[in-house]
Parts: structure tokens; C-alpha cells; sequence
């Protein structure tokens, strides 16, 4: 059982913590869209993507996905998408994985439409969140010119969020966003000889 002494010093440590969160939460004055890049080499970037998604989709605003190197295997994300939420602008480069396409000519021409397509996003003030995922594989095989890229994202709507997805992405990336998350790899069932689980994975 909890005696006085730790009652009283669990107050004091909360009331601190508050005064903290409270500092913070004044200080942040600024209000527009927010960059975020997720990477890393562990597991649940797209998932955390998706997440935002969902979470803007609850307040009824514009949403935009466009996902990079994905498209042959239908996902999870892409059932939901297409059969409940059709106010979602939803684009897929269709080419799947480079190391299956093993053609960087044709890789190029795919990543130029649909970067179009991010680019209309990008530019309409009516998208609220826009999600870029697997972008950076797109600057990491330099499939797309990275100033172009950057620019893009820097002159979006000003309360346009963006959310980039991906592995790497370069120094130049990470410079211009607001938040960057990496994700840790740590362990993976696929290393345990465990096939990708339909609903968790994909």
C-alpha cells in the first residue's frame, strides 16, 4: 500500500511535471501544417502514417496519399481506403519493390507520375495532410531530383501538413521538417523464419 510520504511525493513530481507540459504548451504559438518524416529501419512507418490518416479523417478534413515502390500487392491500408473512405486521393506508383522491377528506366518514368501526382497535393491548398510514403527511396536511387522534392514540400500550402515516409532520405530531408521520428529495428519476426502476417504487416 501507498503511505502518506509516497502520496505526497507523487503529487510533487506530477504538479512539476504539469508546470513543464504547461511551459510548453504556451510557448508553442506558431500554428500552421506541420513536415513530418518517419524513418528508420525498423517496423511501423506506414502504420504510423496511416494512423495520422485516420486520426485527420476524424475531424473531416482533405486527405492525400501517394505511396512510392508500393502498388503490385494490394495492402490492408489500400482495402480500407478505396472501400470506405472515397474522399481520399489515393495514388500508387504500381511498380512494387525496385529489387523486383530490376529496371531503372522504367523505375524513373514511374516515379515521375507519380510524383505528379504529389505534386497537385502538394500545391492545393484544399489537402489538409498529405502522406509521401516510401518517398525517400525515391531521393536515396535518385529516381527524382531532390531539390525539386524539397522545394515542393517548403512552398506546400501553409496549412498543409506533410508526412514522408521511408528509409534514409538524406541530411537535406531531415533539415527541412518539422518532426523526424526513427523508428529502431530491434527485432523482427521475419528473421525467425516468420512469414508477413495479413492485418500486421501488410
Amino acid at each position: 500500500m501507498q503511505n502518506d510520504g509516497q502520496n505526497a511525493k507523487h503529487k510533487r513530481a506530477m504538479e512539476k511535471q504539469k508546470a513543464a507540459v504547461d511551459a510548453s504548451i504556451a510557448a508553442a504559438s506558431t500554428e500552421r501544417g506541420i513536415a513530418v518524416l518517419l524513418t528508420g529501419d525498423g517496423k511501423g512507418k506506414t502504420s504510423s502514417a496511416f494512423g495520422m490518416v485516420m486520426r485527420a479523417l476524424g475531424y473531416g478534413q482533405k486527405v492525400g496519399v501517394v505511396q512510392f515502390i508500393k502498388g503490385v500487392q494490394l495492402s490492408g491500408e489500400e482495402h480500407y481506403l478505396r472501400d470506405h473512405c472515397p474522399d481520399v486521393d489515393f495514388y500508387q506508383m504500381g511498380t512494387g519493390f525496385t529489387w523486383d522491377t530490376q529496371d531503372r528506366t522504367t523505375d524513373i518514368e514511374a516515379a515521375e507520375r507519380t510524383w505528379a501526382h504529389a505534386v497537385g497535393m502538394l500545391e492545393n491548398p484544399d489537402f489538409d495532410l498529405v502522406v509521401l510514403d516510401e518517398l525517400t527511396y525515391m531521393l536515396a536511387f535518385k529516381y527524382l531530383p531532390a531539390a525539386t522534392i524539397l522545394e515542393a514540400i517548403k512552398n506546400r500550402p501553409p496549412q498543409q501538413s506533410v508526412v514522408v515516409t521511408g528509409r534514409g532520405g538524406g541530411s537535406e530531408l531531415r533539415g527541412i521538417m518539422d518532426t523526424v521520428s526513427e523508428v529502431k529495428d530491434i527485432e523482427h519476426a521475419y528473421r525467425a523464419g516468420i512469414q508477413a502476417r495479413k492485418g500486421v504487416d501488410y
